[in-house]
């Protein structure tokens, strides 16, 4: 299942900006589509969007 940026506030409170979003849907759909694995795409998909969010505070 392909995923869009709306799903990223389901899984995850740091993807509070469309650019955040957006991220999280990419590397997600990425790691879909490379492991097969959903829930490893969201935990890795959840991990770069808290590193993005960390290193820049100005677009939370």
């Amino acid at each position: 299942m392909p995923w869009t940026p709306d799903d990223a506030q389901h899984h995850t409170h740091k993807a509070t900006t469309e650019m955040l979003q957006s991220l999280w849907a990419k590397v997600a759909n990425e790691c879909l589509e490379r492991t097969g694995d959903e829930g490893r795409a969201v935990r890795e998909a959840n991990a770069v969007v808290a590193r993005t969010a960390a290193r820049h505070p100005e677009d939370d």
